[in-house]
């Protein structure tokens, strides 16, 4: 896929791997749909990308913790995008914040599992019908090699909880409904992968866990451009940076993701599909 004339939207685009993609999206002559909470950032980069003589990105500001704010960043972009080519879902939390206790989002959820995974899976639920009408399109989900097996008798890990844990499982869930939703979605024209972009990239995330960085945004960043523009790329795949890889066996189990699936719907109030 040639992302010139392309729309792209960038979910966590304001700061780290998530402004990288943006700014060479935006480079290669795409029409970059920036979304973040913090909106000095985001008019900064918006700026930025303007005087270098690219195309004016449009902001949207949504704060993730909240399924109401989900909600009306997707029916905003839908009522003001006459297409929507590309979606990188890649705006997150880590395993440290906003602190090593169990939090819970605006709507009661734990926080990892709802920012990291629901709103991303009710973002690209109602975003569906203007990808479909955009064929040829493609979903990338950023995830995390860092996975863990989600206990449905506890999903909001009430239980035995840590961050680290609560963030596995949030990437896991990411990674299971990519598998899911490529299924669905086979031979319509919209292509959905996952991946581990990069391992403890120098990202305000990583250095706010007191973490020494490993890779680099650039890295990571690169990997995620691939799954855009590759026209050899599979659906319904994880890979570790460039490399296919396969995930936690929980992934692969289709009873475990049926019941993901019938939990997210519930979950986020949508109509099962």
């Amino acid at each position: 896929m040639k992302v010139e004339g392309k729309t792209v939207l960038v979910t966590g685009s304001t700061d780290g791997v998530g402004r990288y993609v943006a700014t060479r999206l935006a480079e290669a002559g795409a029409q970059v749909l920036l979304h973040g909470r913090d909106r000095e950032r985001a008019h900064a980069l918006a700026d930025e990308i303007r005087r270098r003589g690219h195309r004016e990105p449009v902001f949207y500001p949504a704060d993730l913790s909240s399924l109401a704010e989900v909600r009306k960043l997707a029916e905003t972009i839908a009522n003001s995008q006459s297409r929507l080519d590309v979606l990188i879902s890649n705006a997150g939390i880590g395993t440290s914040q906003p602190g090593p206790q169990r939090c819970i989002s605006q709507d009661g959820h734990e926080l990892r599992f709802a920012v990291n995974y629901l709103s991303g899976f009710l973002l690209m639920r109602t975003l569906l019908p203007l990808l479909k009408a955009s064929t040829p399109s493609r979903i990338v989900n950023v995830s995390s090699i860092g996975q863990q097996p989600i206990d449905f008798d506890d999903p909001m890990i009430t239980k035995g909880y840590s961050g680290t844990r609560a963030y596995c499982q949030s990437k896991l869930a990411q990674v299971m409904f990519t598998i899911d939703l490529a299924e669905e979605l086979a031979g319509s024209g919209v292509i959905v992968n996952a991946l581990h972009p990069a391992t403890y990239m120098n990202t305000t995330m990583v250095r706010q866990g007191g973490i020494t960085p490993m890779s680099t945004v650039e890295q990571g960043g690169d990997a995620i451009l691939r799954l855009v523009t590759d026209d050899d790329i599979g659906s319904g795949l994880f890979f570790n940076g460039l490399t296919q890889a396969r995930a936690n066996p929980q992934a692969h189990d289709r009873d475990a993701r049926q019941r993901l699936r019938k939990l997210s719907f519930e979950l986020t109030g949508l109509p099962e599909v």
